[in-house]
């Protein structure tokens, strides 16, 4: 018969012969149990080593899963303790490193904070390579930048900025009060054709020390600290530049300036179109070194081809997006799309001097209720947008909103023709007033750029008038006919935009001195008391005062309904997933949106708490 061995007789130490089946052996007798224990037997026979490898022939499969459950678990434990202990006690924080592309259209000219008003890409390069006295927060507050503090005398006439210590130009020079006085000269000087040169007019400056400037300005100006924000140009640089090479200088595309990015390099292609601008940070900056290491600026000549860029892996960051193009970005799990506010809002101008219906105030009035507001915010922004019904938009002033809101009806749009005596008497539904000679039909022109999201603006409002009997024609006119047109006054009505401060100071845009032809007064409004809130406004220090003076202004100017306010579109900025530490909601213009770039991060590390 063939000695078939049972695994436990080995894992035992027993071994099984013929006599061991006749009875119990000597040894069983000596036990209350009629066997010795296994594990004593265990132990005799065997070391543990051996027991251990003996182990799986004696379990279950079953059982031998368990125990290597049983022992994961316990590795796993072992190996997170130290994780788990280090991730309690520390924290995550920024760190210095990495890089981003952004597209941006158009083409820098003159990167120089004096020259760049009129041109996105010049503004965007400027506010990250130089730095103005005072900057707007991403909560559009305005806060020191290069000053430490400032004062303002009593009677709002003086301004003594004092300057932050040991400020470095990107070239290792130290900037000093010199470099203000130049820069706020050389704006104030018409030679130098400096567009920012109306605001300075009626100021002067006077150097007190290397840390101190005064402002004296001959009279009250609310808004003047806004005038600060200016970018503050070297004078070792500059100053030996005669005004006629201002503009052309080297130095406008190889900036220095005192800001949290220096210039690096630029690339040119074959015909010496500017292609990327490459920045670096600026380990000397005033207020820490940026945890960013490289920004690199990209430029095109479209948001389409900007869009095929992104799509293509060449940008990570897009300027500025319309909403209509958001479907077309790929990658959106690697994209947020910050929502900016801005003080700027679409509105229809009335002239109410080129067309004598637009004089009457009940037509006006019928074409604002109308106006199906958010119709438009839908169709031609996405529903990025608010509707407006005043020219005081959301500002860091707190303005009043419990206004007058001519809100969309067509019935109550219709009774106010009706009651002013219009009638439809033709075929096409157009309403007419008078009979014979004297019949007038209501036919408005808008006028307006060709810029494709005004033109649909023009033409649902050409729908929605015409749902009450308006007759509307279109004018859409290229960028020069417009100019001229808004030059010489020669228009119905416009549909255009108009941009504020965040802190603003509407003068230009609703006072009776600017109708003329180089004014901003598109409605040529004219309403004395109107001019004289505004006078008083503009000299107003405290900002709750100056807010209940434009809520005197907005109220009247609803009650006079000069334009259609539309809506006041949001800006939207998508920028990669990798960047964090933004902060910014409101700006005041599009190159605002690096309003904090010092402390954006893309790199992080863990420190103990």
């Amino acid at each position: 018969m063939q000695n078939d061995r049972h695994p436990l007789e080995d894992f035992f130490g027993l071994k099984q012969d013929s006599s061991s089946s006749s009875g119990p052996s000597e040894s069983d007798s000596n036990h209350s149990n009629g066997e010795e224990p296994r594990k004593h037997i265990l132990r005799r026979h065997y070391g543990w080593m051996d027991q251990l490898r003996l182990l799986p022939k004696v379990l279950s499969k079953r059982e031998r899963y368990w125990i290597l459950v049983f022992l994961l678990i316990i590795a796993g434990s072992i190996i997170a303790i130290p994780f788990t202990t280090y991730n309690h006690f520390t924290e995550k924080v920024a760190s210095y490193g990495g890089s981003f592309s952004e597209g941006v259209v158009g083409q820098p000219r003159r990167i120089n904070s004096l020259l760049a008003q009129t041109n996105d890409p010049d503004r965007d390069l400027s506010n990250l390579i130089y730095s103005g006295l005072l900057k707007y927060n991403g909560a559009g507050k305005l806060v020191p930048d290069l000053a430490k503090s400032y004062e303002i005398s009593s009677d709002g006439l003086n301004y003594t900025i004092y300057l932050k210590d040991n400020v470095l130009w990107h070239d290792g020079q130290k900037l000093t009060a010199d470099d203000i006085v130049y820069t706020i000269q050389t704006a104030q000087n018409a030679d130098f054709g400096s567009p920012q040169r109306v605001n300075w007019q009626g100021v002067a400056i006077q150097k007190v020390n290397d840390t101190t400037i005064i402002f004296k300005l001959n009279n009250k100006y609310a808004q003047f600290l806004n005038n600060l924000t200016i970018g503050i140009l070297p004078k070792h640089i500059w100053g030996t530049i005669q005004p006629i090479n201002f503009a052309s200088a080297d130095y406008n595309l190889k900036p220095i300036g005192s800001g949290p990015y220096k210039f690096e390099k630029l690339q040119k292609d074959e015909v010496g179109q500017i292609q990327s601008y490459q920045l670096s940070a600026n380990k000397d900056f005033y207020d820490g070194q940026p945890f960013i290491n490289t920004i690199i600026i990209k430029f095109y000549d479209s948001e389409d081809s900007m869009i095929t860029a992104y799509n293509g892996n060449d940008i990570q960051n897009i300027s500025s997006i319309s909403p209509q193009n958001l479907n077309k970005l790929k990658f959106k799990q690697r994209v947020n799309i910050t929502e900016l506010k801005v003080p700027r809002y679409f509105a229809v101008f009335f002239n109410q001097t080129k067309n004598p219906i637009l004089a009457n105030k009940n037509v006006r009035l019928a074409l604002n209720y109308a106006t199906d507001k958010q119709t438009i915010i839908d169709a031609v922004v996405g529903g990025k947008g608010s509707a407006i019904y005043s020219p005081m938009i959301e500002s860091v002033l707190e303005i009043s909103q419990d206004i007058t809101k001519y809100t969309y009806d067509l019935d109550q749009a219709k009774t106010v023709l009706t009651t002013d005596g219009w009638a439809s008497t033709s075929d096409d539904g157009i309403l007419q007033k008078g009979s014979g000679k004297n019949q007038t039909r209501l036919t408005i022109h808008i006028t307006t750029s060709t810029l494709p999201d005004l033109v649909k603006i023009a033409n649902i409002l050409k729908d929605q008038w015409g749902k009450v009997g308006v007759e509307v024609v279109v004018d859409a006119l290229t960028t020069p006919q417009l100019q001229q047109v808004i030059k010489d006054r020669d228009y119905q009505s416009l549909l255009f935009g108009e941009i504020l401060n965040l802190d603003p100071d509407p003068f230009s845009f609703w006072d009776s001195s600017q109708t003329q032809k180089l004014g901003l007064n598109l409605a040529l409004y004219n309403n004395k008391t109107v001019d004289s809130i505004l006078n008083d406004a503009r000299q107003l220090l405290n900002p709750i005062e100056r807010a209940q003076k434009y809520d005197d202004f907005q109220k009247i100017v609803i009650s006079d309904v000069p334009a259609v306010f539309l809506f006041n579109p949001l800006h939207l900025y998508p920028q990669t997933t990798d960047i964090q530490g933004v902060d910014t909601t409101v700006i005041s213009v599009p190159a605002n949106r690096f309003a904090n770039v010092e402390k954006w991060y893309i790199n992080t590390k863990r420190i103990w708490q």
